[in-house]
């Protein structure tokens, strides 16, 4: 059988049309974000082996699934809601939205969005059957926020509870129901340890709300950053990278890890450089890499947090 001549240069074109999609749908849904989701599963399973003795690996990767299915929607929609409002033509500072740049259609991203959302029901219910309806409580409110998020009458980014909401989420809910997931039970020290986690996954919003203050007020979004300003984000954003430090010696007292709590000590140098370069830099595109900056720090800390539990 003779193979029919390709036209010289079309394998290229093809692969560099691939490439360019790829691109477009990464924009899209943001992976240097997708870490937040992860992190406070890695916590919660390092604590269920740590007082167990066992970690179920199935539960742990469909949980680790469903968290990145649910941020990753919540980007998508985000993208595409945005760009429906009118956000992203007032004077955008932050990283391109595929959609605003027209890499994307809306009817694209709203389809994956709504995709990722599916699946990431499909795997809690699946998790609800082993952990009953306290996991069916958690994945029904952490679903409803990642659709309120950007969607709705009146998102939760453009409240001031978006900060509240991430490290509720990110933090208490995640770190706490991966735990009972696996051990069908809950203690203080996993209540500190996810308040630990979900402090510098919300400092990651913060950092976008400051950098775009004056867009989202010229569009009506009242962030934290915006009804209250730029001094008080920036003693908050502080506050949610130093924090966690503080609560290792309430997380050691409700917990058996001990000396090994120095080890996420090192993390400490990159959060000071953090809040240095936060408080010093002029707020503005600068800050697209203090904001990725900010999440390598989340999985930093806690994958740290982890080694040190495991160690003890």
């Amino acid at each position: 059988m003779q193979i029919p001549d390709v036209p010289a240069g079309l394998g290229t074109s093809r692969r560099r049309e691939s490439l360019s999609t790829l691109r477009a749908w990464a924009i899209a849904s943001r992976p240097h974000t997708l870490t937040i989701g992860v992190t406070p599963v890695l916590v919660g399973c390092a604590l269920a082996f740590a007082d167990t003795g066992r970690v179920d690996v199935l539960l742990m990767v469909l949980s680790m699934l469903g968290a990145l299915l649910l941020q990753a929607g919540t980007n998508l929609d985000n993208d595409v809601s945005d760009f429906e409002r009118g956000t992203d033509r007032a004077g955008r500072l932050g990283l391109p939205r595929a959609t605003a740049l027209g890499l994307l259609t809306p009817r694209q991203v709203r389809g994956a969005s709504r995709a990722c959302f599916v699946l990431a029901t499909a795997i809690g219910l699946v998790l609800s059957w082993h952990g009953g309806w306290p996991i069916f409580v958690a994945g029904l409110a952490s679903a409803a926020a990642a659709l309120a998020y950007s969607g709705g009458p009146r998102p939760i980014s453009y409240t001031p509870f978006g900060d509240f909401v991430v490290w509720l989420f990110f933090g208490l809910v995640a770190v706490t129901g991966t735990y009972y997931l696996q051990t069908l039970a809950v203690s203080a020290g996993v209540l500190v340890a996810a308040t630990i986690v979900g402090l510098p996954a919300a400092a990651v919003l913060v950092v976008n709300n400051y950098r775009d203050l004056e867009p989202d007020r010229a569009v009506g979004k009242r962030t934290l950053a915006v009804c209250l300003g730029r001094a008080f984000s920036r003693c908050q954003y502080a506050i949610l990278l130093l924090a966690p430090f503080a609560l290792l010696v309430p997380f050691g007292l409700a917990t058996h890890v001990g000396a090994a709590l120095l080890i996420p000590l090192l993390a400490l140098p990159m959060a000071i450089g953090l809040v240095r370069r936060f408080w010093r830099e002029t707020p503005g595109p600068a800050f697209n890499e203090v904001l990725a900056r900010t999440a390598r720090f989340q999985v930093l800390f806690s994958v740290l947090l982890c080694i040190a539990i495991l160690l003890d």
